[in-house]
């Protein structure tokens, strides 16, 4: 089966997909993994991605489809694949559906990680890094003994931009705009199955294997 998992920051995405890619034995394809693979590589697809990844620009969705593509195309994939973070958009989503029509091949399956706002913004604003050995805390799941302290070495515990609850909501924001559309358009195909993502890993690893399991009937 070709499945793709959808789930905004935070949902669990990437251990998940890992996971359930384990579980069907296919392979799992994340995009963000894919750029840089074809940039370290130095392959057509990923100079070209380069070119706009230097400059701080997204890379164009026909060059991310195609590099997709690619992907799926290689024997790991011939049974199946899970899609992690591509497709985002509505565009993606119609442009990946043509490209595979294309050779043959569909989505067959659309998992959707449902977690409540509160619990996504604890979860990524919550992350706490030591300024001197760099050991990751978390105030919720995994709180130093001394506040603003590291347990390993006594260094000052500091917040990045990229975990702070301002941060957290704005990648909220940007992922409700551009993936509400394409959560619609996989409903309005059959395709979606939502999954609740707000338990623990193993609880959310069944659920998925269960949606699949049924959605492959």
């Amino acid at each position: 089966m070709r499945i793709v998992l959808l789930g905004p920051p935070g949902a669990g995405k990437g251990t998940q997909a890992s996971s359930l890619a384990i579980e069907l034995g296919v392979p799992h394809v994340a995009s963000g993994d894919l750029f840089r693979d074809a940039v370290r590589q130095g392959t057509a697809l990923g100079l070209k991605a380069k070119h706009y990844m230097d400059r701080g620009e997204l890379v164009p969705d026909d060059l991310t489809t195609a590099m997709v593509l690619e992907r799926l195309e290689q024997p790991d994939a011939a049974n199946g694949v899970i899609l992690d973070g591509f497709p985002r958009t509505h565009a993606q989503a119609t442009s990946l559906d043509r490209e595979l029509h294309g050779i043959g091949q569909q989505i067959d399956l659309v998992l959707n990680l449902e977690v409540p706002d509160d619990v996504l913004i604890s979860r990524l604003s919550g992350r706490w890094i030591c300024r001197q050995c760099q050991r990751a805390y978390h105030e919720v799941f995994n709180p130093p003994t001394k506040p603003g302290v590291c347990d390993a070495c006594g260094g000052d515990l500091y917040q990045r931009e990229d975990d702070r609850r301002e941060t957290a909501v704005r990648r909220l924001e940007v992922y409700e705009r551009q993936t509400a559309p394409l959560i619609d358009y996989y409903r309005e195909r059959s395709l979606l199955r939502e999954v609740n993502g707000d338990q623990t890993v193993e609880e959310v690893r069944k659920a998925l294997v269960d949606a699949v399991t049924q959605g492959s009937v």
